[in-house]
């Protein structure tokens, strides 16, 4: 079992907590990191870039002149493809990018991400995150006593830490449900409650369905 230090909101020491070496401990594969990493960017792609065809360009079918003597190319249309304003060739068309990785492959990716942070000493555990008032500059003031730049605060049902870090530059917070590799890669650090944790746990040593 990993061992790992329960802090307050002023950084003081107030216990210890045992936690899951498959989840906080797990060996790191920076490969899993990619594959899950390019799934979710592509899941997150709009895919509504479009084009119009030589068929739906607004314009007659009429040929332009004369097919020989012109000194001219032969052109039939103008809304073939060689004309300004005619249609393209094979362009984009409305599409879903949306892929997913076997369940067994995510759910390694994102306990390896969390180990990694708890390696590097940059994943915190908090006794809670009460804030007791939705203000922004005592949010501030508090990751600052943490140490903390720019976390991702993981915390269930909280919506006084969650509009308090809305104005805050590269501070998210985000529900253990959400949690996920991409939010834990582009934030320094990881930061979770003492329930965040057992809830991290049991999400992620369930039986795969």
């Amino acid at each position: 079992m990993a061992t790992l230090t329960v802090y307050d909101l002023s950084r003081t020491e107030v216990g210890k907590i045992e936690a899951e070496d498959s989840v906080f401990a797990a060996e790191v594969n920076q490969d899993l990191f990619y594959e899950v990493v390019k799934m979710q960017l592509a899941n997150r792609r709009a895919g509504t870039a479009c084009v119009k065809t030589r068929g739906e360009v607004k314009g007659s079918t009429i040929k332009l002149f004369r097919q020989k003597g012109t000194g001219r190319a032969r052109r039939g249309s103008v809304t073939a493809p060689g004309m300004f304003g005619g249609g393209a060739v094979h362009g984009p068309k409305p599409r879903s990018y949306a892929y997913l990785v076997p369940k067994k492959v995510r759910r390694a990716a994102l306990a390896s991400a969390i180990s990694l942070r708890l390696q590097e000493d940059k994943l915190l555990v908090v006794k809670n995150f009460e804030l007791g008032a939705i203000k922004t500059k005592a949010l501030a003031g508090t990751l600052s006593t943490l140490g903390l730049a720019k976390p991702l605060l993981v915390d269930d049902h909280n919506d006084a830490l969650t509009r308090s870090a809305a104005n805050l530059t590269g501070v998210d917070v985000i529900a253990v449900m959400g949690l996920n590799v991409y939010d834990i890669l582009r934030h320094d650090e990881l930061v979770l409650t003492e329930d965040a944790v057992r809830k991290v746990e049991a999400r992620l040593t369930r039986p795969l369905r």
